[in-house]
């Protein structure tokens, strides 16, 4: 019989099912592998809903090369005993019923991730085949379904989604696989996706996969996720546990220097719902139900400007925020804004009004709600709808965060202070920056620039042709003038190191002569203000000495653009100059003219020396080697460092922001200990004769 040949006994099921083959977009967003992905979530969800309410403490999922995908648990079990008003098994109403499950009411799952019970049934519709196995009761229980319809499978040539398949006729029946240990329990559910349903190219995401695993590890502490990916060449295995919560959950996702430790805020409120409920009678009634959210937030600021906020309901995520999400950031608003009133003559806000970007710049926070059969709008749950849950978080957030900023307890007082600092100068640097916006707006051909003075300009308007160097030291300056085509490239100099924006607020960052002029001359703003498209320059181009001090200074500027203008370096527009080390002059004989030859490493000069030795060709001695760009004369400098046609650049690339972060925070920020490890691990590899003394 073909899968659509169906008996009357399963017209009703299936006609259910159907619906979700026809619309499956209306119950799992899409049909390419975001929408697989949400499938396989469907699973994992149940289990960690089991996890959740006490029952079983690990979850494994493995990526079979057959493209199918399996989830074990050790909880309860899917109940196996006869549903009395359909007359079905308890698995065959979870995975065939729409609508149905343990979520609805209160008895068996107080907050759960899955409300709408159509997350299994959903699965085995799309599902070419689906196989579940249950422990309990001392025995395993078995059922598989293709496309929805129970039946059986013809597995005597191994197991595959496409084997001839038989479905119940008169009556279904579990069947019974073997027995296990008493009191052991547990669920498997295997299956196949569907290929008439999801696009061609739809997989599962090993890394989509191994984050989520990772988030529910943070939100259900203790509980362990194993991931095993046999698809590749490689069998891929990661496994997650953590027991600090969303304390370590924050700390996980912080991608900047603290300046505050993590905070929790946690609290409870009570609110009454009028939702219908089902009588006895069969019909609808509406009733007043008493309701209970649990609020559990954990946040810190850093000294970065980028938000990193992730909101869960019953540990599943909303994304795109709701609810809980609003009334979160309107209390936090709120309690800054009476903060900094309170604090202005100490703060010098003056009037301004602190806004909402002002607050979010920096943090990283993890806000969690447990409320019973929570309303989302749709199934996907990427938005919470309950109104209630909004006044909720505001007042568990209004009274513990003002609690936590107006405290006498010495260190609390020390970070609360830094923070309001932190959040005035963010709205301090908005404020300049608009009106900077607007006065570049009001300019006209007539006014003057306001410019630095030290700034030499090029003389072209053409941004994607023109270049700025900014170059070390007033000496390499007086070179590059005569060296430069002043058409299209314009230098800017500085004094030595400007200042380490690692460990400097923005306030100092704006403070700093040289952080300023640098930010003014782009004229594309920075932090969260910066625009790339009003970047003055095509190419911005760091031309340092060739030296210990020169890496540095090159170091300290990365930094500043890696965080206070990084569009420019992920637009590849930021280059590094490459000035040789070394000038070998050949002596040609007669009056043929001598020979120029540059060389930038120890390694390649001595390659130069044995080549001209081999060809048995003089040169003058002793070898120029060059301390620094101003020691060039100007023909040298634009033969080997600012001439289009000979020059070498190197362009800045962020392949990975998060590790260049890292990076930056190693080996520029405020915590010593991690640098001078890395310093001592990497001294073995250093001889003396890499020094340059």
């Amino acid at each position: 019989m073909s899968s659509s040949e169906y008996s009357a006994r399963h017209l009703s099921v299936l006609e259910g099912l159907e619906a979700v083959r026809k619309r499956p977009g209306m119950y799992i967003g899409t049909t390419d592998s975001r929408g697989l992905m949400h499938c396989l979530w469907e699973i994992i969800d149940n289990s960690v809903d089991e996890a959740l309410g006490g029952h079983g403490n690990s979850i494994e999922i493995q990526l079979h090369k057959d493209n199918s995908v399996e989830v074990r648990d050790k909880a309860r079990g899917i109940p196996v005993d006869v549903e009395p008003k359909t007359g079905l098994t308890g698995v065959e109403v979870v995975f065939t019923k729409l609508h149905a499950g343990g979520k609805f009411g209160s008895g068996s799952y107080a907050a759960s991730g899955g409300l709408h019970g159509v997350g299994a049934s959903v699965v085995n519709a799309l599902s070419e085949r689906l196989d579940v196995e249950v422990d309990r009761d001392g025995k395993t229980w078995a059922m598989s379904f293709r496309r929805g319809e129970p039946g059986v499978f013809d597995d005597s040539k191994g197991i595959a989604p496409n084997n001839p398949f038989t479905p119940f006729e008169d009556g279904s029946s579990l069947t019974v696989k073997g027995k296990v240990a008493k009191g052991v329990t547990g669920t498997r559910v295997r299956y196949w996706a569907d290929q008439q349903i999801f696009t061609p190219g739809a997989s599962f995401q090993t890394e989509d996969l191994d984050s989520r695993a990772r988030q529910t590890a943070f939100l259900v502490p203790g509980l362990e996720m194993k991931i095993t990916d046999e698809r590749g060449p490689e069998v891929l295995e990661s496994s997650f546990k953590f027991s600090g919560g969303i304390s370590e959950f924050a700390e996980f996702l912080a991608p900047d220097t603290a300046v505050t430790d993590i905070w929790r805020l946690s609290g409870e409120g009570n609110f009454t719902e009028t939702v219908p409920v089902l009588g006895p009678d069969g019909n609808m009634a509406l009733t007043e139900v008493e309701r209970s959210c649990g609020v559990d937030i954990a946040l810190r600021w850093g000294t970065g400007y980028e938000t990193e906020m992730q909101s869960f309901v019953n540990i599943i995520s909303t994304p795109k925020g709701g609810t809980h999400q609003q009334g979160f950031e309107q209390a936090l608003l709120k309690v800054i804004r009476a903060q900094v009133d309170a604090n202005s003559r100490k703060l010098k806000a003056g009037n301004d009004k602190v806004e909402k970007d002002d607050v979010l710049a920096g943090l990283t926070a993890v806000v969690t709600v447990r409320v019973p059969e929570p309303q989302f709008e749709g199934q996907t749950k990427e938005v919470l709808g309950t109104p209630a849950v909004k006044a909720i978080v505001a007042s568990v957030v209004q009274k513990q965060l003002t609690a936590r900023l107006t405290s006498t307890k010495r260190d609390e007082k020390a970070q609360s202070a830094l923070l309001l600092e932190k959040i005035v100068s963010e709205m301090k640097s908005r404020i300049s920056a608009r009106t900077h916006k607007e006065t570049q707006r009001r300019k006209n051909a007539l006014e003057t620039s306001s410019l630095p003075a030290k700034l030499v300009d090029c003389r072209s308007n053409d941004v994607e042709q023109s270049e700025l160097f900014i170059v070390e030291g007033d000496s390499a300056l007086g070179t590059a003038k005569l060296a430069r085509n002043s058409e299209y490239q314009a230098l800017l100099p500085i004094r030595g190191k400007i200042l380490n924006v690692q460990k400097a607020s923005v306030s100092d960052m704006l403070n700093n002569a040289e952080c300023a002029s640098i930010i003014q001359v782009i004229g594309a703003g920075s932090g969260r203000s910066f625009d790339l498209d009003a970047a003055r320059y095509g190419k911005v181009i760091l031309m340092s000495d060739a030296d210990v001090d020169g890496a540095h200074i090159r170091t300290l500027l990365l930094t500043l653009f890696f965080r206070y203008m990084r569009p420019l370096i992920e637009a590849g527009r930021v280059f590094a100059a490459v000035p040789p080390l070394h000038r070998v002059v050949v002596i040609n004989p007669g009056t043929k003219p001598n020979e120029t030859i540059y060389t930038y490493s120890e390694p390649e000069l001595q390659s130069v020396l044995a080549a001209l030795a081999k060809s048995g060709k003089r040169y003058q001695e002793p070898i120029q080697r060059y301390k620094g760009l101003g020691e060039m004369d100007a023909d040298q400098l634009a033969t080997t460092t600012m001439d289009r046609s000979a020059r070498t650049l190197r362009r800045v690339r962020v392949e990975d922001a998060a590790m260049a972060d890292t990076v930056f925070e190693l080996l520029m920020g405020n915590d010593v200990g991690p640098r001078r490890d890395f310093i001592i691990e990497g001294s073995a590899g250093l001889s003396r004769d890499r020094i340059d003394v």
